[in-house]
């Protein structure tokens, strides 16, 4: 029996073109609905063993995980892009935009053993052949040769400030790459802070886009950094250093 569908969730997939007809069955589906439902069925279910989100209610799952991480597809696009998702956790933002993009590789970095397996269960259950979950830490990844400025965008959903996250992601987004992140509230400070930050680090802020989508309404904004030119090699610090004495 086919779930009952969410029209806010699919306003939101129709804003972001993201909306393909399938015929199955009797019923009409949709590919991706039908994905996105397998990952908040799977992520409810494994959540009361482990704790994977704060967030039960299925509904909510769809808007505050699902939408609010394809948002990002407002300020990012292009084809094959190679995107690392920091601090991924549950998956959130890179599960959901590398079900919307097929054509992207993603790399979904998370520390916590138990969470790394959870997402290689949905990337497993999903066929994503395009993603890959590894185990550790940004500071770690971005003294290693094979992930250094390999991706062309980087991201992170995560409460730590713009300087924080510039000194984790700088070293691994390429010249020319993009970093993005999400971020509500008064921000005056920590964007001041953000681009002394960044002009350590070879980045600088290009810009911030409001979320306009179906079921956000917090007045979320996506906070764009173009890696400008390469990032010194004595970054990043230490983890324990980064948040005792952020840059900037």
């Amino acid at each position: 029996m086919a779930e009952e569908r969410s029209e806010v969730f699919l306003a939101g997939l129709r804003q972001l073109d993201l909306m393909k007809l399938d015929m199955v069955g009797e019923d009409e589906q949709f590919t991706l609905y039908r994905a996105f439902m397998t990952y908040r069925r799977e992520l409810l279910d494994w959540n009361t063993r482990m704790n994977l989100t704060a967030i039960k209610d299925p509904e909510e799952v769809l808007s505050k995980h699902f939408l609010d991480s394809l948002s990002l597809l407002h300020v990012i696009d292009g084809p094959e892009l190679r995107l690392l998702d920091i601090g991924s956790g549950a998956g959130f933002p890179g599960m959901p935009l590398a079900i919307a993009r097929p054509d992207w590789h993603i790399t979904l970095l998370e520390a916590t053993g138990k969470r790394v397996t959870f997402l290689q269960h949905m990337i497993d259950i999903l066929q994503l052949e395009h993603v890959q979950a590894v185990q550790g830490r940004a500071e770690d990844l971005g003294r290693q040769a094979a992930y250094r400025g390999a991706y062309d965008v980087v991201t992170a959903r995560a409460v730590s400030s713009f300087a924080v996250l510039l000194e984790y992601s700088a070293p691994l987004c390429r010249v020319g790459g993009v970093m993005v992140y999400p971020k509500k509230g008064d921000l005056t400070e920590e964007i001041a802070q953000g681009k002394r930050a960044a002009s350590q680090v070879g980045a600088r802020l290009m810009g911030e886009e409001p979320v306009q989508i179906a079921g956000i309404d917090d007045g979320r904004r996506l906070f764009v950094w173009e890696q400008q030119k390469k990032c010194p090699e004595k970054f990043p610090r230490s983890g324990s250093l980064i948040s005792k004495k952020p840059l900037g």
